[in-house]
């Protein structure tokens, strides 16, 4: 079976707009949090968010494709612009059939669509009711959530296999799992792959203010995420993208590409347990890393750091733990787990993306990044369990395992592996 290597890395994160930045920025246990400035939320239960902050998309975007665009798809086309740069690819070189684009995106094209709506509610009234129809042309383009991956071919030339996985919070997850099967198949020699979102709209904010999803810690946003803790109240959005160049090992030990870690292994299962909320004992994620370790033929006890999903909610994190202490047990001797939303916020169908490049950084340096905010931890948590609190950690990470979960029950689990 071929191998899948990771040779380029981009990001576009609440806490900085490169992969270095971003890294950094963890290492330190920095909040990305702060007040919404994408709309007036003062009417908002939740008037606070992870945003992006100096986004600048005119560095890889013209005006011709920054008019075409929602914000979601200018994330990832400047996403992806970074970890083509970064892998040294000249796609000028290959079969353009042997590129390709597998990106996923939990929304889409949310603000357009708000946009959009919101102008033709306010257009012109029609004598027997109703409105004068005001829809831009580019209006469905820019909605739909296959538009980053295909902007992302068109711009480079890769004509090879293109899509958009969506799976709520799990998207990225299933589009790296996708794009290594591909790879291994020798469907592809490369594929750019991740996750991006825009989701800090006043439809989103309301919708999951409605659900009692998002924390409404007004008064401390930079500490609102707190995975585990026993105060914990809801998820912090976040926003932004994160990109991969995955490609056959073969194929880029011979052009001399450097490799930062090998996608060694993947797996999907469902809970088919509830719409929203995960399966108390966690059992479709246990089975989902117990079937991502023996796809990359790794046993539990080879896993060095597992970068947990832990959205801060006071259902979803329990039953992760239940499921990690399922597959890992209680004290693990050398797993230690981060929670990084409690930095980034919840990128939704991004947040796999920006989290692959947490542990693919965690191989690279050896360094653990924290889990910050969480003061006191929920007595239901194992108190022999190794959550990374508060700083990083110097420590070498041989293989780093990265969980998510999404709504509908989805569960998407990776496994990075040095080289």
């Amino acid at each position: 079976m071929k191998r899948v290597v990771v040779t380029g890395m981009g990001a576009i994160t609440p806490l900085g707009n490169d992969p270095a930045s971003f890294w950094a920025q963890l290492k330190a246990g920095v909040s990305g949090a702060g007040p919404i400035t994408h709309f007036n939320a003062a009417a908002f239960k939740t008037r606070f968010a992870c945003e992006v902050k100096d986004f600048d998309p005119s560095s890889s975007l013209d005006r011709g494709e920054l008019k075409r665009t929602d914000l979601f798809t200018q994330y990832a086309m400047v996403a992806a612009d970074q970890a083509i740069r970064d892998a040294g690819l000249d796609l000028s070189k290959m079969d353009p059939f042997d590129a390709g684009v597998i990106w996923g995106s939990g929304q889409g094209g949310m603000q357009t669509f708000e946009e959009q709506v919101k102008e033709y509610a306010q257009g012109e009234l029609l004598p027997g009711g109703g409105h004068q129809p005001r829809f831009s042309p580019f209006f469905v383009p820019k909605l739909i959530a296959n538009m980053a991956s295909g902007m992302i071919s068109i711009k480079y030339g890769m004509m090879g296999i293109n899509y958009t996985t969506v799976s709520a919070c799990s998207t990225s997850n299933t589009a790296f799992m996708d794009a290594m099967n591909y790879i291994r198949l020798g469907k592809a020699k490369v594929i750019v792959s991740g996750g991006s979102e825009a989701p800090i709209t006043e439809a989103s904010i309301g919708g999951f203010n409605a659900m009692k999803a998002l924390s409404t810690r007004n008064d401390d946003p930079k500490g609102a995420s707190r995975p585990f803790d026993v105060s914990r109240d809801g998820f912090v959005m976040g926003e932004g993208a994160g990109a991969l160049v995955l490609e056959e090992y073969e194929h880029a030990r011979n052009r001399g590409a450097h490799i930062y870690a090998e996608l060694a292994g993947a797996a999907m299962t469902a809970d088919a347990y509830h719409m929203t909320a995960t399966h108390p004992e966690g059992a479709g994620a246990r089975r989902a890393m117990e079937e991502a370790l023996k796809d990359a033929g790794l046993n539990k006890d080879e896993v060095d750091y597992l970068n947990v999903h832990a959205t801060s909610t006071p259902v979803g994190d329990i039953s992760e733990v239940n499921a990690i202490v399922h597959v890992f047990g209680e004290a693990p001797e050398r797993l230690i787990l981060s929670g990084t939303k409690s930095m980034t916020g919840h990128l939704l169908g991004a947040a796999g993306a920006v989290e692959a490049i947490a542990c693919i950084m965690s191989i690279r340096e050896g360094i653990i990044p924290p889990t910050i905010n969480t003061k006191e931890l929920d007595p239901a948590i194992p108190p022999n369990l190794n959550i990374l609190l508060g700083e990083a950690i110097d420590r070498p990470v041989r293989v780093a395992m990265s969980n998510t979960f999404g709504f509908g029950g989805h569960n998407g689990i990776v496994v990075f592996k040095k080289m």
